[in-house]
């Protein structure tokens, strides 16, 4: 008996395409200087693939492949330009407004609808998770109050946990999105078109407009707050962190604010069936979750444990001012271009089965956290 491989010639091409991509990548990095670039881009996308095949991987990994592997017909640009613009971010970034093809160099201008939102705190407050529409927080470790997912693979000690970390620079804030198209399920005072599966290029109707929530509300209480709202992850999703880390890095070189918030709307289910909610008197709003991500990725991070020591003194005074608004901090294996400072963080504000108005809602109570954190450090 013999054991005969069959060769599909339409599969055995794609891959030397892939190979010779990728070749093209590693030249142009030396070039250009870009490998931090691709390296966040790599890291963005390495967990979401672990259960796909080769091919899933490389449209995953790579746009251009998107147009090869699929029966679209002839991609509209070369696969090295494709590549470029995806990963690298050399092109110009466009986005889709008013039906114009529109380069964007700055940041989008938010519409004020500050007055739908109710910003006053109530006296006496308390509080009560909603189940319904939720999932039950589960976690592996704790400290005192807060506790933590650990999916990092490091076993935490009682000396990673203290949050005995402070900030120097506790007036300037940084706010941004590297996710800047995420949205929620549309209400009256919220409708808009999906530009695609809850998600939106209007940042009036994405998590844009919760970050221009938060900034008035930190401005009110007198921080200096810098809101950042470029569109990091389109026209391609792959490279938004390599995209926003550029960003901020433009941001720092004039700004020295250490407290990086990167704010999210979480990505876990892709419906309006979870939507975590907590119940603060009788207003009901989105639940939030801090993530922090680690080096066991395999890239440089330093500051990964000072960003869990500010994330459990956050979670804290949060658990104590309004339980139940958190959900447990999630530690990864990424990085999320938390390395650029000791005071980054991601916050995840709601899911697709929240409002608006429930993210909105959420902001007045974190802004209050943040300040008392501010306060006592």
């Amino acid at each position: 008996m013999f054991n005969v491989t069959v060769i599909d010639g339409k599969q055995l091409l794609k891959y030397i395409i892939v190979v010779v991509a990728i070749l093209l990548i590693v030249i142009l990095l030396k070039q250009t200087k870009k490998q931090e670039d691709v390296k966040q881009a790599i890291e963005t996308t390495t967990q979401q693939i672990y259960s796909q095949s080769f091919l899933g991987c490389m449209d995953t990994s790579i746009s251009s492949m998107r147009y090869l592997n699929s029966s679209e017909g002839t991609p509209k640009h070369s696969l090295v330009s494709g590549i470029l613009n995806s990963e690298l971010g050399l092109n110009n970034r466009i986005v889709a407004k008013n039906n114009l093809d529109v380069v964007i160099d700055t940041p989008l201008d938010i519409d004020d609808k500050s007055e739908l939102i109710n910003s006053e705190i109530p006296e006496n407050i308390v509080t009560q998770v909603v189940e319904e529409n939720n999932l039950k927080a589960s976690y592996t470790d704790s400290y005192k109050n807060v506790a933590i997912k650990n999916k990092s693979g490091y076993e935490l000690t009682e000396e990673m946990l203290v949050p005995d970390v402070s900030l120097e620079n506790k007036k300037d804030i940084v706010i941004f999105h590297t996710h800047t198209c995420e949205s929620y399920t549309p209400t009256e005072n919220f409708n808009y078109e999906m530009t695609g599966n809850y998600r939106t290029t209007d940042i009036n109707y994405s998590v844009a407009r919760v970050g221009t929530e938060l900034k008035g509300l930190l401005e009110n209480r007198g921080y200096n707050v810098m809101h950042n709202t470029t569109l990091h992850d389109y026209p391609s999703y792959s490279g938004s962190y390599g995209n926003s880390m550029q960003t901020v890095n433009n941001i720092l070189k004039d700004n020295n604010a250490q407290m990086l918030i990167d704010l999210h709307r979480d990505a876990v289910g892709n419906g309006s069936d979870y939507g975590p909610t907590v119940k603060i008197n009788d207003e009901t709003v989105a639940q939030l979750m801090i993530v922090i991500g680690t080096d066991a990725g395999g890239l440089e991070h330093p500051n990964w444990r000072e960003n869990l020591k500010f994330a459990i003194k956050l979670q804290a005074k949060a658990n104590e001012m309004y339980p139940g608004l958190f959900r447990p901090i999630n530690l990864s294996t990424a990085r999320y271009n938390q390395n650029l400072s000791k005071g980054a963080i991601i916050i995840e504000v709601g899911a697709t089965g929240n409002t608006m108005e429930q993210s909105l809602g959420s902001m007045k109570y974190l802004a209050s956290v943040i300040d008392e954190v501010m306060k006592e450090m």
